[in-house]
């Protein structure tokens, strides 16, 4: 079997260096925070080219205290897209602000800025765009709609580590970028764990003091706040990790150009091709409209595939009482019903692209549909 994505080789190439940095916080008895913790914050701000950086226990958590970090709260309206993870509206909500979804652009498959542009309202306070499956969105636009309306931008970035716009790196051209360290992510840890980025201290101070229960100093707890901490060993994988970073994505980016070449003329939609910004491929997903058979077949022939995402967040039951129905978000609602994620991970040899690549071919040759346009 082909897994969509395979942690155990990522273990196996770099087992060493990961052991010893485990082992080595189990003897500091740092488990909680501390200077694995630091040391990672150090280097990561570093790597997205942030003055600071906040870690903590998911990205979730980094969304959360992003808002609140920016005083958004009861009463202000927050516009995101309809095609993310569902942690992005949740955040909004933990915050006790409301959501307000966009649809998508059709071609790039993030926010789209015309869209946020229609969403806007007295009461719009900030922006989340997503950086869908590794892509940059338009942050140009995003920010030129922000400026306009006296808006704060946090960036979803949790599927983006080392994407870049225009030479800046993803998280650091809105007010706060978000990341998740998930295991499957691009830098991904051995557990759970999030973080944020921001060129504004007063941000990273009061994130800081948000994700440790509120503290000034040991047991001072000056406002209501929360246990967001990240755990030392989380911080010292995680920098080792990073060490192995930019080589890994450069391997996605070879994985992804493969895949290009080896689909090209086939009756499907393969990933529109980045053009400001760099695409560090946390996902690459086709698009045809038998995708459930394409699964199925793939399977069979030793594939795992995936679904980002099956669902649009506004026909998610938790979410219904948003106010959108079907057809709200045409785009999002389009994707979800014919978007297939496929095995990418830097370990993913040639060999193994083009017995995928071969079985897609055989599977649309017995197709009765035709596709999009390539």
């Amino acid at each position: 079997m082909i897994p969509l994505l395979d942690l155990r080789a990522q273990y196996a190439g770099i087992k060493t260096e990961l052991d010893a940095a485990v082992l080595s916080t189990l003897a500091s008895g740092a488990y909680v925070s501390g200077p694995q913790v630091d040391a990672f914050e150090k280097k990561f701000a570093e790597y997205c080219g942030a003055r600071e950086a906040i870690a903590m226990n998911s990205g979730t958590s980094a969304l959360h205290l992003a808002l609140l970090a920016l005083g958004i709260g009861p009463g202000d309206e927050v516009i995101a897209p309809a095609m993310t993870f569902v942690a992005t509206v949740a955040a909004i909500r933990y915050a006790g602000a409301t959501p307000v979804l966009a649809d998508v652009d059709p071609v790039t498959w993030n926010i789209d800025p015309a869209a946020v542009e229609r969403a806007v309202t007295a009461r719009t306070r900030a922006i989340i765009p997503v950086h869908l499956h590794g892509r940059m969105a338009d942050m140009d636009a995003i920010m030129a709609i922000a400026e306009k309306h006296g808006l704060r931008v946090i960036e979803d970035a949790a599927q983006a580590h080392g994407a870049t716009w225009r030479g800046r790196g993803a998280g650091t051209i809105g007010d706060i970028g978000c990341f998740s360290f998930y295991p499957g992510k691009n830098l991904g840890a051995c557990g759970e764990g999030g973080g944020a980025v921001t060129d504004q201290p007063d941000l990273a101070a009061r994130m800081h003091k948000l994700r440790d229960w509120g503290q000034e100093g040991r047991y001072n707890h000056v406002e209501h706040a929360f246990n967001y901490r990240m755990d030392g060993i989380q911080g010292a994988i995680l920098s080792v990790k990073l060490g192995h970073l930019s080589r890994w994505t450069e391997r996605r980016r070879q994985v992804a150009a493969l895949y290009d070449d080896l689909l090209a003329g086939l009756p499907l939609t393969r990933p529109a091709k980045a053009v400001a910004q760099e695409h560090v491929w946390h996902v690459y997903a086709i698009r045809h409209p038998e995708r459930d058979r394409l699964a199925k077949g793939l399977l069979d022939a030793g594939v795992a595939t995936g679904l980002h995402y099956p669902r649009p967040v506004h026909l998610q039951p938790a979410y219904a009482a948003l106010g959108n129905g079907p057809g709200s978000f045409p785009v999002a609602e389009a994707l979800a019903l014919d978007c297939l994620s496929l095995p990418i991970f830097p370990e993913l040899t040639p060999e193994q692209q083009k017995h995928i690549c071969a079985t897609i071919g055989q599977l649309l040759e017995h197709s009765s549909v035709n596709s999009h346009a390539a």
